[in-house]
């Protein structure tokens, strides 16, 4: 650190020294002399709290800003600097104005709106999010309320600076939580791990007076010590802190699914049901902490991550920069074998990837994640659908890329994997789905390949595991022609057992100018339809098309109905990006401008 320029004189160990020390000082002032108080506080401050506020604070000396240093590290430094000047403000009573200055500074960490000239992303989405990823996050906010307790504790008389960020970072925790037997796991999108929480900032806001029954629930759903700086009640923290869970609620206010659209993180879930079925995905910032995973996703079923995240390693190992941060350990799609520029890591993405237009109905879901702009040097078009239909979730891309190549699909299995004809079956104890392609092509049926030229064929890959703790096996599904554009389907089928046999019946079906599925499940029927002229290839012109006797612009949609039962009647309509739908002379949706929705159509 000392051979930058400016030298830096602080850092992250530094802060985590400056609280260890101030609770040291506070536990044995009592047994010291005034001259033993004022010879620590002197050196303390010398050591500690002039080097950390001097640098990442106050003026002349600052170096840093937010918009360089300004995620995780700026509240570790400042706050914990802070808290040990408040420490020793008995012995120097003019470090109070230093642990102002802290307080007053605290609010523009949290209300951080980015920067255009570095593409660095806003520290707090504006539903409560922190793009740095679950473990970081939790970090990053942690030390912000751990400085607030202390203010909370030593200064009641003065009310601190307004944040009202925080009246939403727990929900970012508890939406991106998967609660099953054994420990919580979090959706692990960049530099975390599954079993990271925010057990620390959900105990420290409840602390702080934020009394609400869900982080009741959150916090009973962490295990004792399942993370690394959560407080467990043999620690002071969790015996201090640790609220009365009998009250917690049975499942969280919010709802089972939800958007984080600043930094591009969402998830859906089935239920608030331990072991239920989650689906997270990711299409925002690549920057720092945060992965080229534009258009990833993790999907959670019975229990377990069954398609996953690749995980992390130290930083210093080369394997971190080669392989866990790039596109290569994420569930994308590669062009010739290349995904996001490997210059993301370092630099930013200029352009950043977006999700759009959630939708959750009950037993159907919707998420479009737009990941072009990450990936604008390959593609003109990246986008992907997740619509998820009863037990089926389907993964439908759109992609146009600058010129002729190869597609090529990335899966990172999270249990065994066994390809049967045109399946590919994950599974990982009770937890089992069936991956199986559609469109363009459908799997190859056997591993003779050549005697399948024109289907798609599998290739097997070796990596590290997370942490580096040995060598895992991930997928690519290969299109083998040469093309510039791919309408791409992808059905992950969600079983109820590995032992389940009875899967949906999945028809392709092709008209003028569209592609779609009949899906028959039990007495189940969903007729899934895709407009080939809805992807921008028309400028001025609408894009309409007659499916079945539909006629509509839409992008897509499907309607679910009983078998042998009248599909206009009583079943159930999604659409995508339609202004219009119309069978015979009957109209069932119009707008001047195109929609996304869902709805029951009348008996």
């Amino acid at each position: 650190m000392l051979m930058r320029e400016p030298a830096w004189n602080s850092e992250l160990g530094m802060g985590r020294k400056a609280l260890m020390a101030a609770i040291a000082f506070d536990a044995v002032y009592q047994q010291l002399s005034n001259d033993e108080r004022m010879t620590i506080a002197k050196g303390l401050n010398r050591l500690a709290v002039q080097p950390l506020l001097g640098d990442w604070l106050l003026e002349p000396t600052r170096i840093h800003s937010l918009n360089s240093m300004g995620h995780n590290w700026w509240t570790s430094c400042v706050c914990m600097g802070g808290i040990l000047a408040m420490t020793l403000q008995n012995e120097l009573p003019y470090l109070d104005s230093m642990v102002q200055a802290v307080d007053d500074a605290l609010p523009q960490w949290f209300a951080f709106e980015g920067d255009v000239l570095q593409h660095k992303p806003r520290t707090i989405d504006c539903a409560g999010g922190m793009y740095e990823s679950i473990n970081y996050a939790a970090f990053g906010i942690q030390e912000a309320l751990l400085f607030r307790l202390a203010w909370a504790q030593l200064m009641p008389q003065r009310k601190p600076a307004e944040i009202p960020q925080l009246d939403k970072v727990a929900d970012f925790f508890i939406a991106m939580a998967y609660p099953r037997d054994g420990k919580l796991y979090s959706a692990n999108f960049g530099d975390s791990y599954k079993t990271a929480t925010g057990e620390t900032p959900l105990m420290l806001l409840y602390a702080l007076g934020q009394h609400r029954k869900d982080i009741l629930w959150y916090l009973s759903q962490v295990e004792q010590k399942q993370h690394r700086e959560g407080y467990p009640v043999d620690c002071p923290m969790g015996f201090l802190y640790t609220p009365d869970l009998k009250k917690a609620a049975v499942t969280p206010a919010l709802g089972k699914s939800m958007m984080f659209a600043d930094m591009g993180w969402a998830s859906l879930r089935s239920s608030w049901d331990k072991n239920a079925t989650m689906l997270a995905v990711k299409s925002g910032y690549t920057w720092n902490h945060a992965h080229a995973d534009a258009n990833s996703f993790i999907l959670y079923h019975k229990g377990t991550d069954i398609i996953k995240e690749a995980g992390r390693c130290w930083y210093k190992h080369p394997e971190y920069r080669n392989y866990f941060f790039q596109s290569e350990a994420h569930n994308v799609v590669l062009f010739d074998g290349q995904g996001q520029s490997r210059e993301h890591q370092y630099y930013g993405s200029p352009l950043r990837g977006y999700l759009h237009d959630m939708q959750d109905e009950g037993n159907i879901k919707y998420i479009l994640a737009d990941g072009t702009g990450p990936n604008a040097d390959r593609f003109s078009r990246y986008f992907r659908h997740f619509l998820w239909i009863n037990q089926v979730i389907y993964v439908i891309d759109d992609l146009k890329s600058h010129r002729q190549g190869h597609f090529e699909w990335l899966w990172h299995p999270g249990g065994k994997v066994n390809k049967r004809g045109i399946d590919v079956t994950v599974t990982e104890g009770k937890s089992s789905v069936v991956i199986r392609p559609l469109y363009p092509r459908s799997l190859a049926p056997s591993d003779f390949i050549h005697d399948y030229p024109d289907d798609l064929y599998w290739e097997t890959h070796e990596a590290n595991m997370e942490g580096l703790m040995g060598k895992e096996t991930y997928y690519s599904f290969h299109l083998p022609e040469k093309t510039n554009r791919v309408k791409a389907v992808t059905a992950i089928i969600l079983k109820d057992s590995p032992e389940q046999k009875d899967l949906p019946v999945m028809v392709k079906r092709e008209g003028k100018n569209w592609i779609g599925l009949r899906i028959t499940d039990k007495d189940q029927v969903t007729d899934l339809y895709i407009n080939q002229l809805a992807d921008g290839r028309l400028m001025h012109a609408n894009s309409w098309i007659d499916a079945d006797g539909w006629k509509t612009d839409a992008y897509m949609f499907a309607v679910t109905y009983r078998k042998g039962t009248d599909p206009t009647r009583g079943g159930q309509l999604f659409m995508a990006y339609g202004s219009a739908l119309r069978k015979g002379d009957v109209t069932y949706h119009a707008s001047l401008v195109k929609q996304t929705f869902i709805t029951k159509l009348k008996p």
